[in-house]
């Protein structure tokens, strides 16, 4: 189904007739769940954001909201902003699902693109990007580089996102150190720079000289290059906050998807569909990597990231095991998206129990 709505044809037209200092800009709105000052995951949605208003100029308004919480406070603010006459709503976090299905019900006019939920509307489209594509990379570089054989992970919530993240990056590890072992402190929270700060401290203190995090603010990139050890930028690069501990990064880039959809709306052919892209398309990139890297565990890691663009090489491919010893993947055969999507166990080697 094709959502026309009649500002995006009457703008359309008034390029066409008076050229576009005529038509109304189109107005795209964001919700962030952090700040765009975290250096992580809004800041690099924000980035988008800047990306699209350069872009488009003139032509489309942008404005955001930051620091919104998941829940009831997030569909409040999603009618203010739907109230305020915007044809296009970017809401930016996991737990902002069911808000956004309610509040595009009641706005049938506007249209909704939600990040990494799976429910859609026909106002309503979903997005994400393949994280975990990400995370073979950096698992094979810490797998590598550990000299304790403890990584630690920073995670946030159990949510199938960060599931797979975790999952993606053992195996990667693994794959290359078969004595690693993983160590995940649960945060609850997206951004929180004192809890990510003492899990950072703690994972530390049991051991761990490489340290992973699917959180969004740069602490724990701050204590690894204070306490001499390393650690992987999430969502942006971190370089600055610890030239000597960055290994490399994992860097959401969202400008193209939001210059494309802003534009489906501006031309009347916006319509509900589900993106799920990855290094290949250049949602998911991967920072420089320092230095401290050997050439060889370097090429090892350029390697992946060429045959996962190729596709040649995907990071859920058997034989894999669950947690408790049955058959995942049998030998050679690949997970599907549909389970990857829902992803709510770990994969056999990783210790301790996942939360509900």
């Amino acid at each position: 189904m094709k959502f026309t709505k009649t500002l995006a044809a009457a703008a359309a037209m008034g390029f066409v007739l008076a050229g576009a200092a005529s038509a109304e800009p189109l107005k795209a709105g964001f919700i962030y769940v952090g700040p765009v000052g975290d250096l992580g995951w809004s800041y690099e949605h924000d980035q988008g954001r800047i990306a699209a208003q350069e872009h488009f100029g003139d032509a489309v308004e942008t404005t955001y909201i930051e620091s919104v919480p998941e829940g009831a406070d997030a569909e409040r603010v999603m009618t203010q902003m739907a109230r305020s006459g915007v044809d296009i709503i970017f809401t930016t976090s996991f737990g902002y699902m069911d808000p956004t299905l309610n509040v595009a019900e009641n706005f049938p006019d506007v249209v909704f693109e939600h990040a990494t939920g799976y429910k859609r509307a026909d106002n309503v489209s979903t997005y994400s990007a393949r994280f975990y594509e990400g995370r073979h990379v950096i698992g094979l570089i810490a797998g590598n580089m550990t000299e304790t054989n403890q990584i630690g992970y920073i995670a946030s919530f159990p949510i199938p996102e960060v599931v797979r993240g975790i999952n993606a990056a053992y195996l990667a590890a693994r794959s290359v150190n078969p004595d690693v072992q993983f160590r995940v402190v649960w945060v609850y929270t997206w951004f929180d720079p004192g809890k990510e700060a003492d899990a950072a401290n703690a994972l530390i203190e049991q051991g761990v000289d490489v340290i992973m995090q699917h959180t969004d603010s740069p602490a724990a990139m701050t204590i690894a290059e204070t306490k001499g050890v390393y650690a992987f930028g999430q969502a942006s690069d971190m370089m600055q906050f610890g030239p000597t501990a960055r290994l490399s990064s994992i860097i959401d880039n969202w400008g193209p998807y939001y210059i494309d959809r802003i534009q489906a709306v501006m031309d009347g052919t916006w319509e509900s569909t589900d993106t799920w892209d990855g290094i290949a398309p250049g949602m998911v990139q991967i920072g420089a990597f320092s230095d401290s890297i050997p050439a060889d565990v370097a090429a090892q890691a350029q390697a992946a990231i060429d045959a996962i663009s190729a596709g040649t090489l995907h990071p859920f491919t058997g034989p894999i095991n669950r947690q408790d010893g049955s058959v995942w993947l049998a030998d050679g055969e690949v997970a599907d998206d549909g389970v990857l999507a829902g992803m709510d166990f770990y994969v056999e080697g990783i210790q301790g129990d996942l939360p509900n």
